[in-house]
């Protein structure tokens, strides 16, 4: 699935599956494109690409919970995959 980078001025409920974009405090945040949960990548390494896109390392993975699936995946120079 190609991802789409969403810019200024946006919201955490603004994110659909396969959005992420770049809070003004620096972190990532992410709507998975397998279930559509939300997150930060915190704790992984981002580089941002000249024309916007990102890669993320290591790989992605949500745990499932009660109340949603788990995924597994990557998303390089926008591209998601799931592992």
């Amino acid at each position: 699935m190609i991802g789409r980078r969403l810019h200024d001025p946006w919201k955490v409920s603004d994110l659909q599956p396969g959005d992420y974009a770049r809070a003004g405090d620096g972190t990532w945040w992410i709507c998975l494109p397998g279930n559509g949960e939300r997150g930060t990548l915190r704790e992984h390494q981002i580089t941002e690409h000249e024309d916007g896109t990102i890669t993320v390392n290591p790989s992605i993975l949500f745990d499932p919970t009660p109340f949603a699936f788990g995924w597994h995946g990557h998303l390089v120079r926008g591209m998601w995959t799931e592992a």
